[in-house]
């Protein structure tokens, strides 16, 4: 480990020297997302279009998504490059009272995404994302999702003749864009035990109809696969490795129009998954375990309202988020304790401190608006019934003990895929260094010469680039613990993670009671 922090420092000096402000040489990005794609699963015959980019481009060998290991907190971090704390986006599911006073929110609905950008004092979203920093650029971008995520991305409302298209879940941004793509593909398909078809829709969408006047300097392409089947039939299953291949054709169909475009050289192409995935072997339910305790705790508001100490839990599949009313010191240590003595648990962050609970900052969740207590569950590294490791505890009635979730700070759903190829990657290049999804939005900004007016969180990816960058400074690993004395137990946490560059990456974090 010490050689190569050594190696690394000496490389970032060289590229200090020679460094001097560069665009990409390609004219075009295009960002495709793979959701809930694990990196053990892109092999020659599952995914032969993506092992053959990997080939000729560069592999990501530790990339990893932010926390929450979520669907939204990483579209939004893909969109912005900023940490969840810094845009407010921390979970699929979060409680907003500005926005829903009675219950919680789901955070890509667009009636929620609306209300928010009205009444929050930083919108929806606290900064802004890639897609709309190039449209004050006056650059053109395509963004196309097969789930509403895609929203997230470029959600402002617009004019019909607006050249900025959103594709999301068969709506659209232009409200005209839709009938013309109904009618040049029909409607968008309904789930068949897959998304299948979803997927092939989008991309059809993507390649045909918003690439049809050329390829805009950025575009994104979010499948809805293999998060889909995995959820339903767990990882490794016979169905969720048949979406994996119907991905790889879709990208290698997109590759194809590339190529018919004349684009296909002079576009860089990054591929990256929102997170990992694992399978449930038990399904909690920490309201009812805050209630055990003498805690008054609600899924949503009761009718006559909160009071002081009332808590609202909302759960995110492998992590749960407490919201304690007025912020009651005492209730959120009360809820700390009683969370520790639970064989569910993994990881406590909370918003104060607490003996035994890690501070929400060492997550990057400390948003204005965060809970105060996110129990992260217990995972262990075990098989599935297919053979796939990672096994994780779920607060979620949607998927039992032998379907796919993601959401703990597990090695399988904190580590996902990160490929990217073109004239401005490496060729054949494996990049060892920690890398992230909230990389992505500088880099891809970098790319194409345009400064963002604030600072990202995320690093550009110099060491993967042909064109000059940022130089790579430093490589540290950490590793942290926390512990408390309970009754008849002790609890014992830990969080392991990497920097770069001062660019934190969450690898792993567990925890569990010593008798």
């Amino acid at each position: 480990m010490r050689f190569t922090r050594k190696l690394f420092i000496l490389l970032g000096l060289a590229l200090a020297c020679q460094y001097t402000m560069a665009a990409g040489r390609a004219s075009h990005v295009v960002l495709v997302v793979w959701d809930g794609m694990r990196p053990d699963f892109v092999t020659p015959e599952t995914a032969p279009a993506l092992s053959q980019l990997a080939k000729d481009g560069v592999t990501f060998l530790h990339h990893h998504p932010v926390y929450l290991s979520l669907t939204e907190v990483n579209g939004t971090a893909l969109a912005t490059g900023v940490y969840p704390g810094q845009s407010g986006i921390l979970g699929n599911n979060d409680y907003r009272p500005a926005i829903d006073p009675d219950k919680p929110i789901e955070s890509d609905s667009l009636a929620a995404i609306r209300k928010g950008d009205l009444v929050l004092p930083q919108h929806f979203i606290a900064c802004p994302t890639v897609a709309e920093i190039l449209h004050a650029a006056t650059m053109r971008t395509a963004i196309t999702g097969s789930k509403p995520v895609a929203l997230l991305h470029d959600r402002a409302p617009r004019p019909d003749e607006d050249p900025n298209a959103n594709v999301f879940a068969g709506e659209t941004l232009p409200a005209n864009l839709k009938d013309k793509l109904d009618e040049a593909l029909g409607n968008f398909p309904a789930p068949e035990g897959n998304k299948i078809k979803i997927d092939q829709w989008t991309t059809a969408a993507l390649t045909g109809q918003l690439w049809k006047d050329g390829v805009p300097a950025y575009s994104l392409l979010w499948m809805a696969e293999p998060d889909y089947s995995q959820h339903k039939y767990a990882p490794g299953s016979p169905e969720a490795l048949k979406a994996i291949k119907n991905n790889d054709s879709d990208l290698a169909r997109l590759l194809q129009v590339l190529k018919e475009k004349n684009a296909f050289d002079s576009t860089d192409v990054i591929i990256v998954s929102d997170h990992g995935f694992s399978t449930v072997f038990e399904a909690v339910d920490v309201a009812a375990t805050l209630n055990e305790h003498g805690i008054h705790a609600y899924r949503k508001a009761p009718d006559n309202g909160l009071s002081d100490g009332d808590t609202i839990v909302v759960g995110n599949a492998g992590a749960a988020f407490c919201y304690v009313k007025n912020q009651n010191k005492q209730v959120i240590e009360q809820a700390v304790h009683a969370l520790q003595a639970q064989s569910y648990a993994g990881v406590i962050f909370s918003r104060i401190p607490v003996e035994g609970a890690f501070p929400l900052s060492a997550a990057h969740l400390d948003a204005p608006a965060a809970p105060d207590v996110v129990v992260v569950m217990r995972w262990k590294p075990d098989l599935n019934q297919f053979g796939a490791p990672g096994l994780i505890c779920s607060d979620s009635h949607t998927y039992s003990p032998g379907h796919g979730t993601h959401g703990t700070l597990s090695m399988t759903d904190m580590h996902n895929i990160g490929f990217a190829a073109g004239p401005d990657f490496a060729r054949g290049m494996i990049d060892s260094l920690p890398t992230g999804n909230i990389d992505i939005a500088p880099t891809i900004l970098w790319l194409l010469n345009v400064a963002p007016k604030e600072k990202m969180s995320g690093r550009v990816l110099t060491e993967a680039l042909t064109v000059a960058g940022p130089p790579v400074e430093s490589f540290e690993p950490h590793h942290e613990e926390a512990s408390f004395k309970g009754d008849g137990f002790t609890w014992r946490q830990y969080l392991d993670w990497s920097s770069v560059n001062g660019v934190c990456y969450l690898d792993q974090g567990n925890g569990r009671q010593e008798k």
